[in-house]
């Protein structure tokens, strides 16, 4: 929609002479090319925006090129990262050596993998990170 209103200005503009039309130029809007001497305007002006840290570790130094994209949109950091969720899941005790894990089934788990519990200790899925023990109060 804006093209085509930016089309039909250029054609008020000039003719097929390609000669600028005076009245047509004497019509468009004024804009002001003096900067804004407002303090208010100029503090918000200047103020760079906040790095928040992602999941990944990433953070920019306020002064890099990389963070002119967030001055005019925030930048979008989901807080639940999925280790910190996985982490509140408590780990599950097993009765067998060997234990699979798919992720919940269905069409949003993962392809079965069997985790070997020999070892002592929290043994974690390398899909989704849950944890499973073996349980040495199960006597056979």
């Amino acid at each position: 929609m804006a093209l085509r209103h930016t089309k039909i200005i250029f054609r008020g503009l000039f003719r097929k002479s390609s000669k600028a039309n005076p009245a047509a130029i004497a019509n468009l809007p004024r804009i002001d090319p003096k900067p804004s001497t407002n303090p208010a305007v100029v503090e918000e002006y200047l103020k760079k925006p906040e790095d928040v840290v992602t999941h990944t570790g990433q953070k920019w130094e306020a002064d890099d090129y990389r963070m002119s994209r967030y001055l005019v949109a925030d930048k979008q950091v989901n807080k639940q990262w999925a280790i910190n969720l996985i982490d509140e899941i408590p780990p599950q005790a097993c009765k067998d050596r060997v234990v699979s894990c798919d992720g919940g089934g269905g069409p949003l788990g993962h392809p079965k993998v069997y985790i070997n519990l020999d070892q002592p200790g929290n043994h974690s899925c390398n899909y989704c990170g849950l944890r499973f023990y073996l349980d040495h109060d199960h006597h056979h």
